[in-house]
């Protein structure tokens, strides 16, 4: 299968690495980091000019319509850059948005919102003590007709207190559906907290607060899987593209770290590691890419297998590849001066988020067709 970039996409992925490398360097992102919003309102708006809040909505509400692999080509270079905008969180849902919504009315005009960079989004995937289990739910709806009110609490939602509209999962009637609530509703209390890789994260507490179900075809908890793997795509390309720069950042370092009056990247031992450090990255790519292709198919347990498969694979190399990176830069791999630090608590997070090695590993041996080895 050839996973060549056509001309539009690799444009596309120059100009946003030019952006990037001129206006989104390490210094002007530890003062984001740092500021009290913890987001840029003067990059989203950058990112608006240059299409990407328009790239994964539908040509209907005035976006691009992308595809997974446009997306991928997006979220390998905001990895590579280790961009804190919520821009996955929106991406998401719009995603969210798109399967689970009718795309007339109320959602189209969040979509064409969407596209505009006029507001942002988040999905509340999961509540305290439900783990990666998406389908734990407890929250739950009352009301009639699509005009509900939510009770309860979503834990851990990237980029919560940033974004305008929440797609959240509750329990109506016992089944899963999903509704849209606005984040300056009634009767909800928003906690907003910094992770260890610099993002954003919030509780959403929930007590009799507005809410409108999604009606689409497809909105409930079928959707909601559906949802939560086009988010795992996302993130396994954007560890992708952390990955090139932490490998970059580590042989760079081993160029001007002098041992024995050398530069360390001429001991033959570190050599060997760094070209482990390199397989892992160039695996997780290629699974990550089929990954991308095979969201789209209508199997929807080939989809799972190959999205489980990704972020399986590119979890283990996050892993090997941060641990690797921290070693070779030394004492200085775990201080905040140096990059490589930032980028291995990235890698760390996305492997825990959406369902960590294990999780995925025991998703896809679940699924119809795996066979297990005769001892």
């Amino acid at each position: 299968m050839d996973f060549t970039f056509n001309d539009e996409q690799q444009q596309f992925a120059d100009a946003l690495r030019r952006y990037l490398d001129k206006s989104y360097g390490f210094e002007a992102r530890h003062a984001i980091v740092q500021s009290e919003s913890g987001v840029s309102d003067v990059h989203w708006t950058a990112f608006t000019e240059l299409g990407l809040t328009a790239l994964p909505v539908p040509e209907a509400q005035g976006g691009f319509n992308g595809s997974p692999i446009d997306m991928l080509v997006v979220m390998q270079e905001l990895g590579r850059a280790l961009v804190i905008e919520p821009y996955w969180a929106t991406a998401v849902g719009v995603e969210a948005l798109r399967i689970a919504g009718t795309g007339q009315g109320e959602d189209a005009s969040l979509l064409e919102r969407a596209a505009q960079g006029e507001i942002k989004l988040a999905v509340a995937f999961h509540e305290p003590h439900a783990r990666y289990d998406l389908f734990e739910v407890e929250t739950v709806a009352n009301g009639q007709g699509d005009r509900q009110t939510l009770t309860g609490t979503k834990s851990v939602v990237l980029h919560g207190a940033q974004a305008d509209y929440w797609i959240v999962p509750a329990r109506l009637n016992g089944e899963i559906a999903l509704f849209v609530v606005a984040r300056d509703a009634a009767g909800v209390k928003v906690t907003d907290y910094r992770t260890i890789d610099g993002q954003r994260a919030a509780t959403l507490q929930f007590d009799g607060t507005p809410a409108r179900q999604l009606n689409g075809k497809h909105a409930g908890a079928a959707a909601l899987e559906h949802i939560a793997d086009y988010g795992t795509v996302l993130l396994c390309a954007e560890a992708v593209g952390a990955l090139d720069a932490l490998n970059h950042a580590t042989l760079e370092y081993t160029k001007t770290r002098q041992q024995f009056g050398q530069p360390i990247a001429r001991f033959q031992a570190l050599q060997h590691r760094m070209v482990e450090m390199l397989i892992h990255a160039e695996q997780a790519r290629s699974v990550t890419y089929l990954a991308a292709v095979r969201y789209t198919s209508a199997d929807a347990d080939e989809r799972r297998r190959a999205v489980s498969a990704a972020k399986a694979r590119v979890g283990q190399a996050a892993r090997f590849v941060g641990q690797q990176a921290v070693q070779l830069h030394g004492g200085m791999g775990v201080t905040n001066e140096v990059a490589a630090a930032h980028l291995f608590k990235r890698l760390a997070i996305i492997e825990t988020t959406l369902g960590d090695v294990d999780h995925h590993l025991a998703r896809f041996a679940a699924l119809p067709g795996f066979v297990t080895a005769e001892a």
